[in-house]
């Protein structure tokens, strides 16, 4: 068991090592799905990313809430990349948003997600974050996130 653990770990490392995505840009859009907010508010968007490193990358997002009351979510997250192989990434997230479901507020992105390389330069992505707000008078949502993402 302690030999099949340390395989898969340098496995893993070396993946991580090898992947050099340092300096990259990625651009894409977005569908999100708010969860626990009264009724489901769907929001469509776009999202940048920039690797700072090969595994540290930074995420800011905008997304219009096609909601009544409500109009847009900002989000910035920090993300530490797992490269598993060529095509598929996972990630864990946390960082800032602020949006108006029901009214103005900001909280935090507390979540993770993975990419699947489908092309060249082109990821599949979906992720799931939970936003506790700091207010007081409303449940803090749970976002599904599907998008495309093309790397540059």
């Amino acid at each position: 068991m302690k030999k099949i653990f340390l395989t898969i770990l340098a496995a893993l490392t070396v993946s991580a090592v090898s992947a050099q995505d340092a300096g990259s840009w990625a651009l894409g859009p977005r569908m999100n799905i708010y969860t626990n907010t009264g009724d489901a508010v769907i929001g469509l968007g776009a999202f940048a990313r920039y690797s700072f490193t090969d595994n540290w990358r930074i995420e800011p997002s905008i997304t219009a809430l096609l909601h009544s009351g409500c109009s847009i979510d900002f989000s910035v997250d920090a993300q530490y990349v797992f490269h598993l192989n060529d095509s598929w990434d996972v990630y864990p997230a946390v960082g800032f948003t602020a949006n108006d479901i029901g009214k103005w507020a900001a909280g935090l992105n507390v979540g993770g997600g993975f990419d699947f390389r489908v092309a060249n330069n082109w990821d599949l992505s979906a992720g799931l974050k939970w936003q506790p707000m700091f207010d007081d008078w409303r449940t803090n949502p749970v976002v599904i996130s599907i998008g495309a993402g093309y790397r540059f």
